[in-house]
């Protein structure tokens, strides 16, 4: 096929640039492809895990609460291989359930620390730091109770919160303290809920 000088020299050109740049080109494209493959790679691993963690997680939701071994085992299983879904934080917390009534309490606080540092749910995280809070403030060390209660806390939980952070300035000693933190706790918390009168009534047994 014959073409016209204009277009010789189009094909000419483009000739000795692919010679110049050819080899960069070939590499950027097997990149591009070699990213994409990964993403998708990845993005498979991922499906597979949530698929897997899911039905671990639903084995540990239907697991006798009493049997204590097997839902220390399915959730150190699902923290230690699906720490990416959000199973395995729902899973130091039934963990730390568990373990609170075997007694095992540092064991309990330990999954607990977990679940507030690795979950992600924002609502685990909270519940976690909830009962972590709880279980301090019943072992009497009430500034390690306060530090957990402190910084970030989702929207839902701050009457809880608040409502424990009075109990531990209560008892502590630092009555007005408490009763602005159930006051706080009364503002937040359902108006209808049955743990609000509970709030209510240690509000006025310092004088509130």
């Amino acid at each position: 096929m014959a073409y016209d000088l204009e277009e010789q020299e189009q094909i000419d050109a483009f000739k000795a640039w692919w010679r110049a740049n050819g080899n960069k080109v070939l590499v950027v494209v097997g990149v591009a492809v070699a990213c994409f493959i990964g993403v998708q790679a990845w993005k498979s691993q991922q499906a597979n895990q949530a698929v897997e963690a899911s039905a671990r997680y639903q084995e540990l939701t239907q697991t006798d609460p009493a049997d204590t071994k097997t839902i220390q085992g399915i959730s150190s299983e699902l923290m230690e291989k699906y720490s990416a879904t959000p199973y395995a934080g729902r899973a130091a917390l039934m963990a730390a359930k568990a373990n609170y009534r075997a007694k095992d309490i540092q064991s309990a606080k330990a999954q607990l620390d977990w679940a507030i540092k690795n979950a992600k749910e924002t609502q685990v995280q909270a519940i976690a730091k909830l009962q972590l809070a709880t279980l301090q403030y019943e072992e009497k060390n009430y500034d390690a109770a306060l530090e957990t209660l402190s910084g970030n806390i989702d929207e839902g939980f701050t009457g809880l919160y608040s409502d424990l952070k009075g109990d531990v300035l209560a008892a502590q000693g630092k009555t007005e303290d408490a009763k602005a933190a159930y006051k706080e706790a009364l503002s937040k918390l359902d108006g209808q809920g049955k743990y609000r009168t509970y709030t209510q009534h240690k509000l006025e047994a310092l004088g509130g």
